[in-house]
């Protein structure tokens, strides 16, 4: 029963990771091209996913997980934020790289999605205060936006065109723009 289970895991995952490929390519994909992919036959595609719904359902459900098991093997409070704030980064890029088609599909409105993100949302609002009383981030930094900025950073590196980058070099460039921006100085400018 164990192969058995493994067999079928192992199919899935081939499937998921045809199909991630074949949609980032072409999102008018049909299941025959994933199949294809796959190297399994069409009648094994529609045996573990009813349509091509279904299929895009599991690839957002299969992303989610990966989203949530990359930032959890990297976050700690035990090593110095610097290091927590780079590889949680790295992690997260890797899987949204990996699996931008699938990770593009997420919606909140699935419970699980919506669950994932809260539970990430928590640990990045944690590791920035951390970084604040590290004094890695000005005392009066606003989380929130810091949070939203970081956000936008990553997606901004998962999809940009620095293909020549892998997620550690890109987690290393985000990290410290996030950290020091582009500013000349360290003071603050007024108005």
């Amino acid at each position: 029963m164990t192969k058995l289970r493994s067999d079928t895991e192992r199919t899935v995952r081939t499937i998921l990771e045809a199909a991630e490929r074949t949609f980032s390519r072409n999102p008018a994909a049909s299941m025959e091209q994933v199949a294809e992919a796959a190297g399994v036959a069409r009648t094994t595609v529609h045996r573990r996913f009813t349509s091509r719904d279904a299929l895009i359902d599991a690839m957002a459900a299969w992303a989610t997980r990966r989203f949530a098991e990359a930032v959890e093997s990297a976050y700690t409070t035990t090593a110095p934020v610097p290091v927590t704030l780079h590889q949680v980064t790295a992690n997260v890029l890797r899987v949204k790289i990996d699996w931008g088609y699938a990770m593009s599909r997420t919606t909140s409105r699935d419970p699980e999605v919506a669950r994932v993100h809260s539970e990430v949302r928590g640990r990045c609002d944690e590791m920035f205060r951390r970084a604040r009383d590290a004094g890695l981030l000005r005392a009066d930094a606003d989380l929130d936006w810091v949070r939203r900025v970081y956000y936008a950073l990553i997606h901004e590196a998962a999809t940009g065109p620095d293909e020549d980058l892998d997620a550690d070099a890109l987690a290393t460039r985000l990290v410290d723009t996030l950290l020091h921006g582009f500013g000349a100085s360290a003071g603050r400018w007024a108005m």
